[in-house]
C-alpha cells in the first residue's frame, strides 16, 4: 500500500520541488499541496493523509499551531516539520505540539523518504543539523518535549491526577509519574505548580 503524502508550504518552489523528488517512487502517492492552513484544514475535513510536510512559517498561520490543530483532530496523521530554520524553539515547539519530525529545506530526496519511512513506524526523526542543535542546546534554553510529554503536560495543566491521565493515555500510573518527573527536569521546576507555569510562560500550553 502506498503512503499518502500532503505538503503544506506557501512557496510554490518548494512544493514543486519536493514533489518533483517524490512523484516517481513506487511506494509514494502525492496526494496534493495546500499554500495555506486554511486550505489545509479544508482539505483533511475529506481526506486524511498519511504523512503531511508541513513548513513552519504560513501566510495565515503558523504551521507550529496548524501543527497542534491536526493533531488535536486527526491523531493518525504524521506530521514533519519543514523549516528554512534551524532554530531550537522552532524544533521544540513543533516536536512538543505533535510532529514526529523536523527537516530543512535542504534535505534531500532521500532524506525526506527516510523522515517519512520513520515517522511511519512511530519513531521520532530529526535531520543532523537539528539533531546536533538539540544536543548542544545550552540548558536554559526550550525544553525539548516528547509527543507523550506534551500531552502528559497538557492534562496536568487540565488538573488531572496521575489515575486520571493513565486511563485517558493507557498507561500506568507509575508511566505517567516517570513522565511527570522528566518534565519537572526539563522545566527545571521543583514542584507541579512552578512546572505549569513555566509551560505557560513558555507557551507549551
Amino acid at each position: 500500500m502506498k503512503v499518502k503524502v500532503y505538503i503544506v508550504d506557501d512557496h510554490y518552489m518548494v512544493i514543486e520541488g519536493i514533489k518533483a523528488m517524490l512523484q516517481e517512487e513506487a511506494g509514494i502517492e502525492m496526494l496534493g499541496h495546500a499554500y495555506n492552513a486554511a486550505a489545509c484544514q479544508t482539505y483533511l475535513q475529506h481526506h486524511q493523509p498519511d504523512v503531511i510536510l508541513m513548513d513552519i512559517n504560513l501566510g495565515d498561520m503558523s504551521g507550529i499551531d496548524l501543527c497542534k490543530l491536526v493533531i488535536e483532530k486527526y491523531p493518525a496523521v504524521r506530521i514533519i516539520g519543514l523549516s528554512s530554520y534551524n532554530q531550537l524553539s522552532f524544533i521544540s515547539k513543533m516536536l512538543s505540539h505533535g510532529a514526529m519530525g523536523y527537516l530543512l529545506k535542504n534535505a534531500t530526496k532521500q532524506e525526506i523518504l527516510t523522515a517519512i519511512d520513520t515517522v511511519l513506524q512511530g519513531k521520532q526523526y530529526l535531520s543532523l543539523e537539528a539533531s546536533e542543535m538539540i544536543k548542544n542546546a545550552p540548558t536554559d534554553d526550550l525544553p525539548v518535549l516528547t509527543r507523550r510529554e506534551a500531552e502528559v503536560l497538557k492534562l496536568i495543566a487540565d488538573g488531572l491526577t496521575n489515575a486520571e491521565m493513565a486511563a485517558q493515555l493507557f498507561v500506568s500510573p507509575t508511566t505517567i509519574d516517570t513522565h511527570r518527573k522528566h518534565l519537572l527536569e526539563k522545566f527545571n521546576a521543583r514542584n507541579t505548580a512552578i512546572l505549569i507555569r513555566r509551560a505557560i510562560d513558555l507557551h507549551f500550553v
